[in-house]
């Protein structure tokens, strides 16, 4: 019987007395970790009872609840019944990372619940596209209406998609944040940004932008909320909060980000219209490989409307010069996301992936590629930037543009044969796809390799009273360090000594590199880089701890070089750790490997103790 992940968590609260007992909760890779304020009241026995606890272990200050790999459901549970602020959720600690990389994994978490949605939304919008160019639906037709509107809606409408899922990360009222992002793309709003004389808002200049299809807006509208919402909750009375507090909100967010966010990304968008079209004139190369490598960029911080009206007004002449550059942009980003398609082995991603490049080739909506595929992955998204940058340089030279306001894409073709030097435009466009495919086949996506040759050279380490596998498949599982192997049972935490994580064993490592133990894709990471689970192409699921209790070092002394979702091969380096950190701190660098479905696994036996390198097998699991 499945494990109520809810239930359990409010058993484990009422377990530990209650939720005014919780000063603090977080979690790592496998444990529940609560500071109680009176660790007296906490009925443990009851606690290690409940169905889906493994066990409990009081150490450093701290109330383990260990539950295994479904700790962040258990965890969000609690979060969410936490008042004020305490908890903290060790998972989404980010310290260790650079901004650019903190701003990638928020936007494309805050972009995972709708991908799906996001990619059947593209591959529709690219058959509606594509029936209108073949003259097989007529754009004026109801027909048209009715299926564009089905196609468009979800990326017209975005912000509102984006305000649950950002609501949910910053925990605030999601019904009162898509309230806030309906506002920025209601009808009357919308069509403020025809108006041609100025506007104010009860005095103030008031600048309005289009916000339908954009993401960064009502991200930072919603995060702003999450503020203004708790300060409101601690301050109102109780009698009016219930009521109030959403009012509140609505009534000072909107007006906030339509006088705040508006007028910045409209100036910004603005400033940078300008002067790329001033390039244009003095330096097209330039000009073209600005607006190619850029392009997808500005699409994802709104910036790409502060060219519309450039383009427009282009065109009102015949000829839009602006546009040229786009197509290279935008086809080296699908193509990019093809080759993810044909390099990965992860099912989902290839679910993913296929369609997203086929809107993209077909529709120009990279959307779903860009936030579901290659931004998250990171080198994909670059190789993409770098094709749409060479194209660019081309369509510069070569005076490449539009005759129609289209969106670029392989259909939207026809549209730029008014190019002057057509033939070195498709060049450049050959280029784009060239390098934004064969840069990500190449090095943008990492595969596993197979099963099997993950044992080549790891047999001398297995004893010769190993188990062989009578049925079923064997897989080696590696040491990650170089060191010294130890029985599970030597490790000195007391529930991987126990076994109730699972099968596994210990390495007291001589140095400080981490590698991979096994070919497969990165499941968990943690925020402080101490931990990394790995689920083979056999289902086998390896856990590798760095040092005990390391989760309290915050990530100090840890370089991580993987993130989840990322595919590994035995050997690929996961973390370079600072041993002397560990041990200064005061906590051991002993590093365990379990096997977290030992449960589910035919046998797991453990390889001869001792010395060991990390090609020498640590685990012989058959599954």
């Amino acid at each position: 019987m499945a494990v109520d992940f809810a239930t359990l968590a409010d058993d484990i609260v009422d377990g530990v007395g209650g939720l005014e007992n919780i000063k603090t909760a977080r979690h790592c890779a496998t444990r529940l970790r609560l500071e109680l304020r009176d660790g007296e009241r906490a009925a443990t026995d009851k606690v290690k009872a409940l169905k889906g606890v493994l066990t409990v272990v009081k150490a450093g200050g701290q109330y383990q609840v260990v539950i295994g790999n479904d700790v962040p459901f258990v965890y969000a549970r609690i979060a969410e019944r936490l008042e004020g602020g305490g908890a903290v959720e060790e998972v989404e600690d980010n310290s260790n990372k650079s901004i650019l990389n903190r701003f990638i994994d928020l936007v494309t978490g805050l972009f995972h619940p709708i991908l799906w949605p996001l990619a059947g939304a593209g591959l529709f919008k690219a058959f509606v596209s594509m029936f209108v160019t073949f003259n097989w639906l007529d754009a004026k037709s109801t027909e048209y209406v009715v299926l564009n509107a089905a196609s468009d809606a979800l990326i017209y409408f975005l912000p509102l998609m984006l305000a649950v899922s950002a609501a949910k990360r910053f925990k605030t009222n999601q019904f009162t944040s898509m309230a806030i992002a309906g506002a920025l793309v209601y009808p009357s709003i919308v069509a403020l940004t025809a108006a041609e004389t100025p506007l104010t808002f009860f005095g103030i200049p008031l600048v309005i932008m289009s916000y339908t299809s954009s993401v960064i807006p009502i991200i930072v509208g919603v995060w702003v909320q999450g503020y203004l919402e708790r300060f409101l909750i601690r301050t109102l009375p109780g009698s009016i909060r219930n009521f109030t507090t959403p009012l509140l909100c609505m009534l000072i967010m909107v007006p906030l980000v339509l006088l705040t966010i508006g007028p910045a990304t409209t100036i910004l968008a603005n400033g940078i219209a300008d002067g790329i079209t001033w390039l244009f004139k003095v330096a097209p190369w330039l000009a073209g490989a600005l607006m190619g490598g850029f392009w997808q960029v500005f699409v994802i911080f709104g910036l790409h409307w502060g060219f519309v009206p450039i383009l427009v007004q282009q065109l009102s002449t015949g000829y839009s010069i602006i546009a040229g550059p786009l197509a290279g942009a935008v086809l080296a980003q699908a193509a990019a996301t093809f080759a993810v398609w044909i390099r990965t082995k992860d099912h989902d991603t290839r679910e993913l992936a296929g369609p997203s490049a086929f809107s993209g080739f077909l529709s120009g909506i990279t959307e779903p590629g860009i936030y579901g595929v290659n931004l998250p992955r990171k080198l994909p998204f670059y190789f993409g930037v770098a094709g749409g940058a060479i194209g660019g340089v081309f369509a510069g030279i070569s005076g490449a543009g539009t005759t129609a306001f289209v969106f670029p894409s392989l259909i939207a073709l026809p549209a730029y044969l008014s190019t002057p030097n057509l033939p070195l435009f498709f060049i450049g466009l050959a280029l784009s796809v060239a390098i934004g495919f064969l840069g990500t086949l190449l090095w943008g996506v990492k595969d596993p390799e197979p099963a099997a040759a993950s044992t080549t050279g790891a047999e001398t380490a297995v004893p010769a009273s190993a188990p062989a596998a009578a049925t079923g498949t064997e897989v080696i599982v590696r040491s990650p360090m170089d060191g010294t192997l130890v029985a599970i049972g030597d490790v000195p935490d007391p529930v991987f000594a126990s076994g109730a994580m699972g099968a596994g064993i210990g390495v007291e490592p001589t140095s400080g590199t981490v590698y991979a133990p096994v070919s497969g894709t990165i499941i968990v990471t943690m925020g402080s880089g101490h931990a990394y689970g790995i689920r083979t192409d056999e289902g086998v699921e390896v856990l590798v701890h760095v040092g005990i209790d390391t989760v309290n070092m915050k990530g100090e002394g840890f370089d991580p070089k993987v993130a989840q979702g990322d595919h590994v091969n035995a050997g690929d380096v996961l973390v370079e750790v600072d041993l002397a950190k560990i041990t200064e701190a005061g906590y051991s660098t002993t590093t365990v490997v379990i096997i977290t479905n030992t449960a589910s696994q035919k046998e797991v036996a453990a390889a001869s103790l001792g010395a060991v390198s990390h090609d020498d097998a640590a685990l012989i699991v058959t599954a």
